[in-house]
């Protein structure tokens, strides 16, 4: 992935909803000015949600995401529903597209309660404008909520643009990673192990996007490897702010870290950006309780190749295995895939979901805890085993206290 483009997970996403043949994908060509998505008057022409990463000005980098239709047919046309309410989860504003020659149908308020209920924003879209005569009727309690358009003309594309950016959440532009706990000049030392399970050529994303937030903090970012880190804090000249490691090299990096100068993880820093931090610190209590047999779900937000030495399906595993001395059974969700059922597991340990965006990440927290199941974080994870934890909340002395 390129320093400049945008990852997925740091892009407002938008939900596309309808009917089928409602126009959502005429829709979606109209805002973008582009021919990506497919038209066809055949219904259920989209079968499964469709992601396109792209710019819509004025809102800046979007992820779009296509979904099926809500009237579908049949086992397999509820299959395809499900999925179309699953991205709920991971929207952040959503469009509902009506066929204004046909107006709002039990589908269409079915989701809209749905919005409601998971306070997302959203904009009902009344598409095929220009085929009806007479004034169209917006329900009262919708009638700000809705604009009137044609995707087949320009009428209210621009109007459509400006709503929909006035829907962007405002903590999207003003969630940090860690410039928020820098100064300008503040030096900050990145300890990124190359290994085999590093990517050839570029650092993995998280590692990207701290070294970006650094910079735009106008601090410095030193990244090292941790047979260097000694070394170069030896002869630095000047005390780091603070020491950011991998979570793999936590009990190394440690013993060459000094007591007074803060150390913590890329981990932890995307459990606070993205997800709950004391939620995950409150979950690695469970490790000491582990038994034979319990069942630990280790999931991830992306998809990737698979290492020898795989930090979510075999260091981890290890690690939990090491600490508390018994035999667990392990199971792995990645990518889009969370399990919906979270009842057998004693434990859930996720990744620093950096490849997913805010929204579900909560989603999946809030998941989690409704169903009673503690959840935590590779990285908290990691440094409560290596007993390092409480050091490494020390950049964050509120989350600190919870350790006591």
């Amino acid at each position: 992935m390129s320093l400049n483009t945008t990852p997925s997970g740091e892009r407002v996403h938008i939900g596309i909803f309808g009917r089928r043949n409602a126009g959502k994908s005429s829709v979606i060509n109209a805002l973008t000015g582009q021919d990506l998505a497919i038209v066809s008057e055949v219904k259920g022409t989209t079968t499964d949600p469709v992601y396109k990463a792209m710019e819509l000005l004025p809102l800046g980098p979007v992820m779009i995401i296509d979904t099926p239709g809500l009237d579908d047919e049949g086992d397999l046309g509820f299959k395809r529903m499900e999925k179309a309410y699953q991205v709920l989860n991971k929207t952040d504003i959503a469009l509902l597209i009506v066929d204004a020659s046909l107006g709002i149908r039990p589908e269409d308020l079915a989701i809209i309660k749905q919005f409601q209920a998971k306070k997302i924003k959203f904009l009902i879209i009344f598409n095929k404008s220009d085929l009806v005569k007479n004034a169209i009727n917006y329900p009262a309690e919708y009638a700000a909520n809705s604009i009137e358009i044609s995707s087949t003309t320009p009428k209210n594309i621009t109007e459509l643009k400006e709503k929909i950016a006035h829907l962007v959440p405002s903590d999207n532009m003003t969630l940090k990673i860690v410039g928020d706990l820098l100064q300008p000049e503040d030096f900050v030392v990145l300890v990124v192990p190359v290994d085999s399970a590093a990517p050839k050529g570029r650092l993995i994303l998280p590692q990207q996007q701290v070294v970006r937030d650094i910079l735009e903090a106008h601090a410095t970012a030193i990244v090292v490897q941790t047979p260097q880190l000694k070394n170069t804090l030896a002869v630095l000249g000047k005390k780091p702010k603070m020491v950011i490691t991998d979570s793999q090299a936590f009990a190394q990096v440690s013993q060459d870290t000094p007591k007074n100068i803060l150390l913590t993880s890329f981990s932890i820093l995307f459990a606070r950006y993205k997800g709950d931090l004391a939620t995950a610190v409150a979950g690695t209590k469970v490790l000491d309780t582990i038994k034979d047999g319990d069942k630990i779900l280790i999931s991830e937000g992306c998809t990737h190749h698979r290492q020898c030495d795989d930090i979510g399906t075999v260091k981890l595993p290890n690690w939990i295995k090491n600490y508390t001395g018994k035999n667990p059974v392990f199971e792995f969700s990645s990518g889009t895939e969370f399990p919906r059922d979270l009842s057998s597991y004693k434990l859930i340990v996720h990744c620093g979901a950096c490849m997913i965006n805010e929204k579900e990440m909560k989603h999946r927290i809030a998941h989690a805890l409704q169903a009673n199941i503690p959840i935590t974080n590779y990285g908290v994870a990691i440094a409560y085993m290596h007993g390092i934890l409480a050091r490494s909340l020390q950049v964050f002395p509120e989350i600190a206290k919870l350790l006591k």
